[in-house]
């Protein structure tokens, strides 16, 4: 399933504050719309820190970040807390959004095969357009590869 070229599938959800977030409220600005499997595991932490140490980048590219993963409010208020993280983290705790954005996939781990979010990212442009996506991804170097796409498309 892709979604690049097309509407952003709306959404509403609470962030780490308890606030609805939802999609239209970033209209005319590019957001970077990013599932991750868990709060505070090596991977999704390696990935969060990437992302909040390249924010001020990020930001004077007209970009906001958020992360979307199944763990509720408290949790993600703990991750952003301990990692400094400055952009908001959002509840999908019955994964309504990250089936929407297809990331809700069957995944094997040891042997063990169960549903869960697979790392994704989506560039969605000023107008809600999904513009670019990364699936399956590998944290190494994945900001960068963000990043560069959105200077070097801005030019």
């Amino acid at each position: 399933m892709t979604l690049e070229k097309v509407q952003a599938p709306e959404f509403t959800l609470q962030n780490e504050e308890g606030k609805l977030i939802s999609l239209e409220d970033y209209k005319g600005k590019n957001v970077i719309l990013y599932f991750y499997p868990k709060d505070l595991t090596p991977g999704c932490t390696t990935q969060a820190c990437d992302f909040r140490d390249k924010y001020e980048d990020f930001s004077e590219l007209n970009a906001v970040i958020l992360g979307v993963s199944l763990d509720d409010a408290a949790k993600h208020t703990k991750f952003i807390e301990k990692h400094g993280l400055p952009f908001s983290l959002l509840v999908d705790e019955n994964h309504e959004v990250a089936e929407k954005y297809g990331v809700w996939t069957l995944k094997k781990n040891f042997g063990k095969e169960y549903m869960g979010i697979e790392r994704t990212t989506f560039l969605i442009n000023e107008e809600g357009i999904v513009e670019k996506e990364w699936r399956k991804v590998r944290v190494k170097n994945h900001i960068e590869d963000v990043l560069n796409y959105l200077k070097n498309r801005t030019k």
